[in-house]
Parts: C-alpha cells; sequence; structure tokens
C-alpha cells in the first residue's frame, strides 16, 4: 500500500517495473513527431499520473537532457527508469519506450512506398502538428510560469528575450545556451542576495 501510494499506483500497476514498462511504451506508442512532441507526455506519467516527481524536477532534468547527446525521449525514459529501480529499471524505460517504434517500422517497411505518397496519411500528419503544437505550447507556458516565479517579472522576461536572440538569430547551438543559464542559475540566489543587500545599503545611507 505505500509503495503503491509514493509511486502513484493505479489498480494492479503497483509494481516499480511494470509501472515505468507501461507509461514508457504509452509514450512510445502515442508519441508523434519526435523527441520534442513526446516531452509533454513523459511529463504526464512521470509528474501527473505516477508522481515520481514534482513539475520542477523534472524541469530540470529536462534542461540537463537538452544539453547532453542523443535523442531526448529515450534519455528521460532511461532516466526516469534508473531514478526507480537503477540500471535494470533504465533498461526496461528505454526498450519499452522505443519497442512501439521499431515494431512500427518493421511492420511498415513495405508500405513505405504507400505512406510515403499517401494523401490520406499526409491529411493525418497535417491534422496532427495542430495537437502536438499546443501540447509544447502549455508545457512551454507552464514552466515558463515557473521560472517567473522563481526568477522574478524582470529576470524571466530578459532571458527569454536573449534566448530568444541566442538561439534564433545568433543561432547558437541550445546546448550551449542550457549551459549558459545552467551555470547563471547556480549563482542567482547569491547575486540576488547581494542586489538586495546594496539596495539596503542605498536606502540607509
Amino acid at each position: 500500500m505505500k509503495l503503491s501510494k509514493q509511486l502513484g499506483g493505479r489498480g494492479a500497476l503497483t509494481n516499480s517495473y511494470i509501472q515505468i514498462a507501461t507509461a514508457m511504451f504509452r509514450t512510445g506508442i502515442l508519441g508523434y513527431g519526435g523527441g520534442p512532441s513526446i516531452v509533454p507526455l513523459i511529463r504526464y506519467e512521470a509528474v501527473t499520473r505516477f508522481k515520481w516527481m514534482e513539475d520542477e524536477e523534472f524541469g530540470e532534468v529536462l534542461a540537463i537532457a537538452n544539453a547532453l547527446p542523443g535523442p531526448i525521449a529515450t534519455k528521460l525514459a532511461g532516466y526516469l527508469g534508473y531514478r526507480l529501480k537503477g540500471v535494470g529499471g533504465a533498461i526496461i524505460g528505454v526498450l519499452a519506450h522505443i519497442a512501439p517504434t521499431c515494431a512500427a517500422m518493421v511492420g511498415l517497411y513495405s508500405f513505405i512506398h504507400f505512406f510515403s505518397t499517401s494523401t490520406i496519411i499526409k491529411g493525418m500528419i497535417a491534422a496532427v502538428v495542430p495537437v502536438v503544437a499546443v501540447m509544447l505550447a502549455v508545457m512551454a507556458y507552464e514552466f515558463g510560469e515557473k521560472a517567473v516565479k522563481g526568477l522574478g517579472w524582470y529576470a524571466g522576461i530578459g532571458f527569454f528575450v536573449i534566448s530568444f536572440l541566442l538561439l534564433q538569430t545568433l543561432s547558437v547551438h541550445p546546448a550551449i545556451v542550457i549551459f549558459l543559464f545552467l551555470f547563471y542559475g547556480a549563482f542567482h540566489n547569491k547575486l540576488q542576495s547581494l542586489w538586495k543587500k546594496k539596495q539596503q545599503k542605498g536606502e540607509t545611507i
């Protein structure tokens, strides 16, 4: 009972390995459009459904995973599995996540010509793109809201503008931008406290 409550188990899904396999299999079979579009699904499984971690922690894990090489979805699946059950959990998480895609690629290989030219498939792809866009927008809004609460409005908006300019205007690699902000974040509280002390000294003078 305690294990079920801690891991957010539902019904028969009280075993950690089963939870990992089920959650990652769902994200693998329902995710569409590559790693970024799967992130909201993984976040839902880890934060909302099974409550393996808080939203803030998931945001930190996502930032670090983005800075590392390799597909983002498999990195998250491996980390979540490792966090719950060590190396065995990481292996199960990654295999459960990639299994649906591997099976689909093997099964549909003979129909690749049909799928590449079918107007039905093209229509399905066009229809699902707005759904993926909304999912990413909602997640970005929620993370942005938490960033503003932690950093303040001025810093939050300022960092958004700086990151946009670095990524879109100067074409800086995302990993470099993430590392820069992670480095700043490590000293943010200290800099903020020093700034407040200077303001207080100025007021007393």
